[in-house]
């Protein structure tokens, strides 16, 4: 029970700053539409950083399947520096996504609001279209983020077990079991680049869809 009301107060402690953030953003002339425009920029280079950082640890696997003398140990570190940094890039992802995710709600719940405010009934209902309109696109968006994410969890976790048989098998058979899994994760990788450069694409038309309606 505890931990459950600190969660709620988390949340709540979290909402708060959110909304006062968004207030303190809009007094110096910086509403919500812009700042959903800046987080789903954000959000698409660090999809990007991400991409390079699977990519070399695939590179690096790639070596050391091919491996053919020289220091295990040396391996071993610069793989697992490969996977911390694949982990921390996938982390940024998924808390950009979710500080996009953020500030649409608070965009649209607002927008949905402002709506009881007009009394012509032929600009009403052009911003309620515009609204429908807009929240389409940014599903879509959403969906596409959260997809690529979704498949960077399988691909860490693979990762991270090549790294700790590594750790503790510094020799050829080591090498041998990590050769039999290479091809899964390098279809893993392979697939989830794919699906970044989807949710990436998607996030530029984003933009540029929101940039021409601003």
């Amino acid at each position: 029970m505890k931990k459950i009301l600190l969660a709620a107060s988390l949340a709540l402690l979290l909402t708060g700053c959110q909304t006062a953030y968004y207030s303190a953003m809009e007094k110096v002339g910086v509403h919500k539409r812009d700042i959903l425009v800046d987080r789903v920029e954000e959000a698409k280079e660090s999809q990007e950083v991400s991409q390079q950082e699977f990519q070399s640890a695939l590179e690096r696997l790639s070596l050391l399947i091919n491996f053919d003398g020289g220091e295990l140990q040396t391996v071993y570190e610069e793989l697992n520096d490969d996977y911390e940094s694949s982990l921390k890039a996938a982390e940024d992802v998924s808390n950009r996504i979710n500080k996009v995710e953020d500030v649409a709600e608070a965009l649209f719940d607002e927008w949905n609001e402002e709506l009881a405010q007009y009394s012509n009934a032929n600009l009403k209902r052009e911003s309620e279209k515009k609204l429908n309109q807009t929240k389409r696109q940014f599903d879509k968006l959403l969906r596409s983020m959260r997809t690529s994410e979704k498949k960077m969890a399988p691909v860490l976790s693979a990762l991270q077990d090549n790294v700790l048989y590594l750790k503790h098998n510094l020799n050829a058979q080591a090498i041998s079991a990590i050769k039999g899994e290479f091809n899964n994760l390098k279809r893993d990788i392979q697939s989830l680049m794919t699906d970044m450069n989807k949710s990436i694409a998607d996030s530029n038309k984003f933009i540029e869809q929101m940039n021409k309606t601003g």
